[in-house]
């Protein structure tokens, strides 16, 4: 599967885009027209990267619908097997809030877009307009590296974001559910919580963040000074020791044929290298992967 199907990055796609990105996107040799969906037809995207809407923040677009109408299109692709024809990929804000001004339809460009390229659209959609919170944030990453089996290199180039940015946002995963709310709700920064995420007992140090209010840099000498979780050892070393990592090289080598280098690097990601000597060499290589 080919990665960044959308044929360009977020520079050229913020050229294409200009201001309404979902709408933008589409421009191209494909023929796109603005159609009236009924809003019974319409199912969310289960990869939506954004998760929380706000009741204020949906009734104040939905007095805006009643006044006014839909005034940007949302963006949709056809789908089959579910109770529903179309699926959201940007604009789920609208659709919610069209349907709490009891509209019976929406204003909608469909286009035909796979499942990994509606999620790459929904994820420049969302960082673009700032739309997440940092956990949904780096939920959206996992999810895309999961599901289109991207590097963090991948995900820096579509979406412009430095690799340590997004490490770090991705890192805020390994919090316990209550401190989770705590950034989600904003009460907790991001960087107050990535800074106690190495912590053993995370929680307490929020509330003792929130309750004092302190500063990033009082938050991170507080943590020098405190117990470190067993855990966030763990997830900064290798855990394949040598002795397994041959046996695994061996058996690729015996099986393709071709000498195999696994690396492994933080958190249990890597990469398995495989050598050829030959052009010919190589194209045994393929056959056999390719079967």
């Amino acid at each position: 599967m080919s990665k960044f199907g959308l044929g360009r990055g977020l520079a050229d796609l913020n050229k294409e885009m200009g201001t309404i990105p979902d709408i933008s996107i589409l421009t191209g040799t494909e023929r796109v027209v603005v159609k009236q969906i009924p809003l019974a037809q319409i199912g969310a995207n289960p990869d939506q990267p954004r998760k929380t809407f706000t009741e204020a923040e949906l009734a104040d677009l939905a007095a805006s619908i009643k006044e006014k109408g839909v005034l940007q299109p949302i963006l949709l692709r056809a789908v089959s097997g579910k109770p529903y024809m179309y699926e959201i990929v940007a604009g789920e804000r609208r659709f919610r809030a069209s349907k709490l001004a009891g509209l019976n339809e929406i204003p909608a460009l469909v286009k035909q877009i796979t499942p990994e390229n509606a999620m790459e659209i929904a994820l420049i959609e969302n960082v673009q307009r700032e739309n997440l919170n940092p956990i949904e944030e780096g939920n959206a990453y996992k999810n895309i590296m999961e599901k289109c089996g991207y590097e963090l290199s991948d995900i820096s180039r579509l979406i412009g974001k430095s690799e340590s940015y997004i490490r770090n946002i991705m890192r805020l995963d390994i919090l316990p559910t209550d401190v989770k709310q705590l950034v989600e709700s904003g009460e907790l920064s991001a960087s107050h919580a990535r800074a106690i995420a190495v912590a053993e007992n995370p929680a307490e140090l929020a509330h003792k963040i929130i309750d004092n209010k302190m500063s990033v840099a009082e938050t991170e000498k507080m943590v020098r000074g405190s117990t470190r979780r067993a855990t966030s050892r763990a997830y900064s070393s290798k855990t394949i020791d040598e002795e397994t990592v041959r046996e695994i090289e061996e058996k690729i080598k015996s099986a393709l044929g071709v000498k195999a280098k696994l690396q492994e690097r933080k958190g249990g990601a890597g990469q398995i290298v495989l050598s050829f000597a030959t052009r010919m060499q190589m194209q045994e290589l393929v056959d056999k992967l390719t079967k």
